[in-house]
Parts: C-alpha cells; sequence; structure tokens
C-alpha cells in the first residue's frame, strides 16, 4: 500500500501542467537549486533530475571499490504517463554523469612487474611503484550518449523490474596506467540495470535487495525527494581492461590489469549497490524560482 501511494502521489505531480522552454543560463533558488544544470531550454523536458549516490559501492571481478565521495546523475527527462517509462536529456552543460574518482583499496601496492614483461617495461612500472605511486582511482563514466539512460519511476516506487539503466565504463588513474586505461568502452560497456526490489542473478552471486527509501513532496506537489534510496545489480557481466599503458604498452598492460582485477568476469560475478537520494522537479516551478 505504501508503494502504490508514492506511485498515486507522484502521478499526480507528473500531471501538473508543463510551461514551454527558456534560454540558457539558469539559476533555480530554494529547493530547486540543485537543478542548475537541467535543460530547460529544451521543449520536450518535462521534469528535472537530480540523483546523489553517497555510498555502496561497485565489485568487478575480484576488485570492490566504495563510493566515498558522492555521485551525480543529473539532467532532464520527458515522462511518459502510460507507463512511467522516460526519455533522458543531457544535462545543460553535458556534465550528466560528472566525473567524480573513487579510490581502489590497495591500488597496485605490493605488486611487482610480470617477468614476462620486456626489460624496458618491468624498470618503468617498478620505477614507478618505487617511488610510490601506488595509488589507484576508478572513475565511472557514461559509455554513450546521455539517451541511453533509462529511469523508470514506477518501477522504483513498486520496488520490482528495472529502475535505472545506463551504460558505463570505469577509468582507471595510475602515473604508470596512463591517461586511457578503462574496463569497459562505448562499444563494450558495463550495462547496470539497478533495480529497488530483488535480484535475480546467475550463480554464483545470490539475490540482493534495494529499497526506494522515502518520498516527500512539497506542498505544489512540484518537488519530490527520495532519501535512503539503494538501487542494486549484480546481474550484469565486464569485459576486460583497454588502453592500460598506453599505445606502446597496451598489449602487455590490460592482461596484467585483467589478472589483478579479475576481468573479464562473466554475468553474476560482479555488483553494484548505490545509496543516496534522488531529487524530481517539475521544470515550470524549476523556471519559476529563478
Amino acid at each position: 500500500m505504501r508503494r502504490l501511494f508514492l506511485a498515486g502521489a507522484l502521478l499526480a505531480a507528473l500531471l501538473v501542467p508543463t510551461s514551454s522552454a527558456v534560454a540558457a543560463p539558469h539559476h533555480p533558488t530554494g529547493e530547486f537549486a540543485p537543478f542548475a544544470d537541467c535543460p530547460l531550454s529544451k521543449a520536450e523536458v518535462t521534469h528535472c533530475l537530480y540523483s546523489r549516490t553517497t555510498s555502496g559501492f561497485l565489485t568487478l571481478g575480484a576488485k570492490t571499490t566504495p563510493i566515498v565521495n558522492p555521485q551525480v546523475l543529473q539532467g532532464g527527462i520527458k515522462f511518459n504517463i502510460a507507463d512511467f517509462s522516460s526519455v533522458f536529456f543531457a544535462a545543460e552543460d553535458g556534465n550528466t554523469l560528472p566525473k567524480t574518482p573513487q579510490p581502489v583499496p590497495g591500488g597496485l601496492l605490493g605488486i611487482t612487474a610480470p617477468t614476462w614483461w620486456p626489460k624496458l617495461l618491468q624498470d618503468l612500472f617498478n620505477e614507478t611503484i618505487n617511488n610510490g605511486f601506488t595509488g589507484v582511482n576508478g572513475t565511472m563514466e557514461l559509455a554513450g550518449s546521455a539517451s541511453s539512460i533509462k529511469i523508470n519511476i514506477l518501477n522504483m516506487l513498486l520496488e520490482e523490474g528495472t529502475s535505472l539503466s545506463m551504460p558505463v565504463k570505469l577509468k582507471l588513474e595510475n602515473p604508470f596506467l596512463g591517461s586511457s586505461c578503462y574496463i569497459g568502452s562505448n562499444s563494450s560497456p558495463i550495462k547496470l540495470n539497478l533495480t529497488t526490489g530483488t535480484t535475480s542473478p546467475p550463480a554464483p552471486n545470490t539475490p540482493i535487495s534495494g529499497t526506494v527509501g522515502e518520498m516527500t513532496e512539497n506542498e505544489a506537489t512540484t518537488f519530490s525527494k527520495i532519501t535512503g534510496n539503494k538501487q542494486v545489480d549484480n546481474s550484469f557481466s565486464v569485459p576486460g581492461a583497454n588502453g592500460c599503458g598506453g599505445i606502446l604498452f597496451s598489449w602487455a598492460v590490460d592482461p596484467f590489469v585483467n589478472s589483478i582485477v579479475g576481468i573479464p568476469s562473466a554475468a553474476g560475478k560482479n555488483t553494484a549497490v548505490l545509496e543516496g537520494e534522488l531529487l524530481l522537479g517539475k521544470k515550470e516551478a524549476v523556471i519559476a524560482s529563478e
């Protein structure tokens, strides 16, 4: 009953009429301030979305990276009232999924270069590690356009089905790994299909559960806030690394990264848990607050 009440309340908010487009830049205020990058100039947009993940983790193969730095997802939405599906629009400045590095526990600490590498590459790696550059950051990036993001608010509220779907790739950053070391790519992404319900993963993973959390609205039903939101997925596969060590050495460093992380990793051996809050604002109310 709580889920149905939340769905009904949100449906009422979505039916509030929408105003015409306005030009950038935008400076919403008050409770609407987080929607500063909402693409209000897009005529199709009916709502602004701002999601902030403050905890959780991402397990790829044998490596688990906790979320310690808040990760934002923001943009505009055109809702289909018939089934609560949506079309997603990129943030006004294109910063839909801001790059937020997360420290990878352990990094390259205690690891030495493989003996099968060329001596030049072994010396380069070991010298880098000996100089103290052992830390590795992992940064989640969108693998494709913002239109590849799919959000279903009804599924989120009812805690069933996919609530958020998006293709991502993980950039690994370290002086030795170079500037183009990725797990996943635009052509071979990590496909997350997150749910607030219970997953049905292949073995050896066991089901895990998310939760919609608690939703509150303002008096005019033009602003909704969901706190304690937990979205999960442990049914996705992970491709191998690419571009690590740069053009000259990726043939050697990519397999090295794969062996450390434990990838490629089949579906059922990886987990994503994203916890935080989600804000939804009616477009005309966001405009009116400026």
